[in-house]
């Protein structure tokens, strides 16, 4: 099977609709359905159904996806190692949660190219089930995020604990006002289960968000009250932008590094660990 053909199976399994997957991979029609066919072909069960609305998965093609990612995942790490310029050593490949960025990963990447010169990066971001996932079939080599889960052939450690506190645009206590405009931020289901001990009789909240800088975002243009890392509002507390809500409790946030227990490069592993330590160190002490 070509990696033409994974990609193809992927892009309609994202899009739903052949011609519109042929046109976001540049090839015709034909050339998608061809592809589509030899892939049927090869596994003898179709991959898709077809209606006048577009595509859906089968079974099969539901569980021939998860594959399909990983391979294609696989192909890009197997093409970046091979084609690395002359002078590099080797790939590290990290992968770390959106609101980890800007505390941890931009100060990481320019000390990496520092220290070690000859190592190329590949980093990206995502949630954590996925990261593990990565990290599980050796797609990555260190994840950074809030809910790792206990896995064979993988390391995980703490690296530092966020603060979350209650804010608001305005003045208020938490017992009066805050919960008319309240936006839930998700901050995963740790958080969401304290936030149901403590508050346990709140109704569901007019707006929710899955990413906390959209909800910052929203609350400084439009008022309201909200959790958020106390390193990501203390800026705006000190302009008086924003307030602490008086008496409401705050929500510890650990946050790990996981990585695997065998790397292909012990050192290289060794030394990217360090440096992302010392962020985190510094990050928490400043």
């Amino acid at each position: 099977m070509k990696i033409e053909h994974i990609r193809t199976f992927l892009e309609i399994a994202g899009c739903g609709n052949f011609n519109l997957a042929a046109k976001n991979l540049n090839v015709t029609q034909s050339t998608v359905s061809a592809r589509v066919k030899t892939m049927e072909q090869q596994f003898g069960r179709p991959l898709f159904t077809r209606s006048h609305s577009g595509v859906e998965l089968t079974s099969a093609g539901q569980h021939f996806r998860r594959y399909a990612i990983g391979l294609e995942r696989l192909w890009q790490q197997a093409h970046q190692q091979i084609m690395l310029p002359e002078g590099f050593r080797t790939v590290l490949a990290l992968g770390a949660q959106v609101s980890l960025w800007e505390r941890l990963i931009l100060k990481w990447i320019p000390m990496m190219r520092r220290q070690l010169p000859t190592v190329a990066l590949r980093v990206e971001a995502d949630y954590s089930n996925s990261l593990m996932r990565q990290l599980s079939d050796g797609l990555l080599d260190i994840g950074v995020m809030y809910e790792p889960r206990q896995t064979p052939g993988l390391v995980i450690e703490d690296l530092f604990e966020e603060t979350l506190v209650l804010v608001s645009n305005d003045e208020r206590d938490v017992t009066a006002g805050w919960v008319e405009d309240y936006v839930f931020v998700d901050w995963g289901y740790v958080f969401r289960a304290q936030h149901g001990e403590m508050f346990p009789d709140m109704d569901a909240p007019a707006v929710s968000v899955g990413l906390g800088s959209l909800g910052l975002h929203y609350i400084l243009a439009n008022g309201g009250s909200g959790y958020f890392p106390l390193r990501m509002v203390e800026p705006l507390l000190k302009q008086g932008e924003l307030h602490l809500v008086s008496g409401a409790e705050t929500v510890r946030r650990p946050a790990y590094v996981v990585y695997t227990a065998n790397p292909k490069d012990a050192d290289v592993l060794t030394q990217a660990l360090k440096h992302l330590r010392a962020i985190a160190t510094d990050t928490a002490e400043s």
